[in-house]
């Protein structure tokens, strides 16, 4: 990606945005991607230098996405996804997952970030006519604004996934926030919804926290993880490494060691 900033929405933005590091341009480093700056390249690297697992950990976040995706869709029979934080679009993005598995199914991505905005059109391509795919430019800090938009596309008479994948540890800045803001998703979402929230974990690996901290990122503790599922019946294996939940027998990091970051996924009775 050019060093000068890109036309359209990008434009328009203050010449400090790409002087500093983007989570989703970071993350879109890591991937191998092209939507990046040398200021996030340089945060990249520097975390990198610190935990190299971070490469398995954002290489494994896809594939976590379609493995929850594909259950939840497939098995499940869910039909509609709310997934915050959703980044710059990837391969196997949540609606080609789900739209894969059920033509029929709706999803709606929510992200705050400009470049993300700038990269919707190309995000927001349908798979099937059945379903459709759009966009809320929106901050998860605010989830009342997230469930008024999302309330005139999905029917919350019908179970709803909420994603939140990688996001909370940049938005919340303490645990009071992170409960706040899933507890209100929870609330407004019907019985046999789900919650799916993953995160780097506090579990003792000074690397990992270390590099978090330079960056900014708050780790949650297994407490704290599963205090956000209060009152959901979590499904099996429950609170788990991400590289450990329901891993393909093929697929790489199924069977490595358990990496920082942790994921559940819970139903709501």
């Amino acid at each position: 990606m050019s060093e000068e900033p890109v036309e359209g929405p990008l434009a328009r933005l203050p010449e400090d945005y790409f002087r500093k590091p983007s989570s989703a341009r970071v993350w879109d480093y890591w991937l191998g991607g092209k939507d990046n700056y040398a200021v996030d390249r340089a945060a990249g690297d520097a975390f990198i230098e610190k935990y190299p697992d971070i490469l398995m950990i954002a290489r494994q976040s896809r594939a976590l996405l379609v493995r929850v995706v594909r259950h939840l869709a497939g098995e499940v029979g869910v039909r509609q996804f709310l997934d915050i934080g959703t980044g710059l679009p990837t391969l196997n993005n949540t609606h080609e997952v789900a739209q894969a598995v059920a033509p029929e199914s709706k999803i709606v991505y929510v992200d705050n970030d400009p470049i993300v905005l700038a990269h919707a059109r190309a995000l927001l391509t349908n798979t099937t006519s059945e379903g459709f795919t759009t966009y809320v430019h929106a901050d998860v800090r605010e989830p009342e604004h997230i469930l008024a938009q999302a309330r005139t596309m999905l029917d919350f008479e019908q179970p709803v996934a909420v994603l939140l994948l990688g996001i909370l540890g940049h938005a919340a800045d303490t645990f009071e926030q992170m409960r706040a803001i899933t507890s209100s998703l929870v609330a407004a979402v019907p019985s046999g919804s789900y919650l799916v929230v993953a995160d780097g974990a506090e579990v003792g690996v000074e690397e990992f926290r270390e590099a978090t901290a330079m960056r900014g990122y708050r780790l949650t503790t297994l407490d704290q993880f599963r205090a956000c599922f209060e009152g959901l019946d979590l499904v099996e294996p429950g609170l788990v490494p991400r590289n450990h939940w329901r891993p393909e027998k093929t697929e790489v990091g199924g069977n490595l060691p358990p990496v920082a970051s942790y994921v559940a996924v819970g139903r709501k009775p």
